[in-house]
Order: structure tokens, then C-alpha cells, then sequence
């Protein structure tokens, strides 16, 4: 079984289409999407579209509960907050009231078997939309916030932007990435694999190029709110 992880995808359908068009080249028998769907990108009702036309399993990320309730003091730096919620009504403005139900009753995890593996997926943490958990972290810190919920064997998250595979105690933690809004300075969606076959498994992180200048020029086109700031995450795969 041959399943793809994809998540964070930010309004950036460009990106989603190119992705999408990858794993049709990969014989995928599965996606799960883990997230992030429509907020701060230039095109989020096609985004939502598109990931409701593969009719698979979908969970919530902490941009998608922005959408329905606002970005709240505290969860961003104060200096952010006012042009993030302005970000946030023009995504609402795009959006339909059927739109925003859809994001409302997604789930926040999912536990599941795949082919005798144990997966736990969720979007940032097993309790939480929003707590950073980096690559960096030490694996005491790591077991700690994602994998000690459950007794699976594989534990899959986003969030951070910043893809990576690792090995815990015979155990493993795979972040996806992010499709739309890379942080790692790599200008190209990432997204992982998990190809599991008998007793072998193999995972790999994905990356593939879209047009970057095409969704540059969307944000202009459309006078998105702080475009100039996001356009500038396009051309350098990266937040700083």
C-alpha cells in the first residue's frame, strides 16, 4: 500500500495542482490531507475545491479554525495580529457559508491501519492546532508531545513548514512539509510517502516545482492583504 501525506496547503492552488499532478505519477493508493487548506494564499475557494474532489480523509489545522473564529492575541506576535485578521476576512470573503461548515466538521486526527502498520495523523500536536514542535527538538521532547498519546507505530504531523523523517525507539515521525508555503528555503512543495509492502516499509519526503511567479502575481493581481510579505516567502521558500 502506497499512501501520500500531504498538508498545508495555504490557498496556493498552483502549487496543490502540481503536487497532485506528481502523485498521479506515483500509482498513490491513498492521500490524507492533515490541514491548512485555504488561509493566507491567493486562491482558497479552488484550493478547498481541490481537495474535496478526491473525496478522501481530511483534517483540520490551526489556519483553517483561524478562518472560522479569527487569529486571537496570543497566538501570534501582536505586531502580526491585526494584518493576519485582515488576511483572514479577505479568505472568508472568498469563501461560502457551505465553505465554511466543510472546515468546521473536520475532525483534528486520525488513528488508522494501513496494511498492519499503526498510524496516528494530526495537523500540529495529538492535543493541539497550534503548539511548534521543530526538527531540532530532542527526541524526550518529541515522544513527549507527539507520540505519546497513542501506541502506534508511525506518527504523522505539519504545521511547521519544515519537512523531516525521524526514528524513535523503533518508532517513526514524519512531517510532511507544506505544500503551498515551504519555511526551509527549498522553493518547491514537499509532501511524504509512505510505501508499505509485506514487512517492508520505506517513506520519503517529495519535493516538486510549480510556478512560483504565477502565484506571485496573483497575490498582486488580486490586492491581496500583505502580499508584498508572502510573495517574498514564495521567492525564498522561507519565512525569514
Amino acid at each position: 500500500m502506497k499512501i501520500a501525506f500531504i498538508s498545508d496547503v495555504h490557498g496556493n492552488a498552483v502549487a496543490l495542482e502540481a503536487v497532485l499532478k506528481d502523485i498521479e505519477t506515483k500509482r498513490i493508493d491513498k492521500i490524507y490531507v492533515l490541514g491548512d487548506l485555504c488561509y493566507r494564499g491567493p486562491e482558497p475557494k479552488r484550493s478547498l475545491e481541490l481537495i474535496q474532489a478526491l473525496k478522501t480523509d481530511v483534517i483540520k489545522g490551526n489556519a483553517d479554525e483561524w478562518v472560522l473564529r479569527g487569529v486571537q492575541e496570543g497566538e501570534v506576535p501582536n505586531q502580526a495580529l491585526e494584518m493576519m485578521n485582515k488576511e483572514r476576512e479577505w479568505t472568508v470573503s472568498q469563501l461560502t457559508k457551505t465553505d465554511l461548515d466543510y472546515l468546521a466538521q473536520l475532525p483534528t486526527d486520525l488513528r488508522f491501519d494501513a496494511s498492519g502498520l499503526a498510524i496516528n495523523v494530526f495537523h500540529a500536536t495529538p492535543d493541539s492546532l497550534f503548539e511548534v514542535v521543530l526538527p531540532s527538538e530532542s527526541d524526550e521532547v518529541i515522544k513527549t508531545k507527539l507520540m505519546s498519546s497513542t501506541d502506534s507505530e508511525m506518527y504523522v504531523y505539519a504545521h511547521i513548514h519544515k519537512p523531516y523523517i525521524r526514528y524513535i525507539n523503533g518508532k517513526m515521525v514524519i512531517n510532511t512539509g507544506s505544500v503551498g508555503l515551504p519555511f526551509d528555503g527549498v522553493k518547491k512543495s514537499s509532501y511524504a510517502i509512505v510505501d508499505i509492502e509485506g514487512n517492508r516499509v520505506s517513506t520519503s519526503i517529495e519535493r516538486v516545482e510549480y510556478n512560483c511567479e504565477k502565484v506571485i502575481n496573483q497575490y498582486q493581481d488580486l490586492n491581496y492583504p500583505n502580499a508584498e510579505m508572502m510573495c517574498n516567502v514564495i521567492r525564498k521558500g522561507s519565512i525569514m
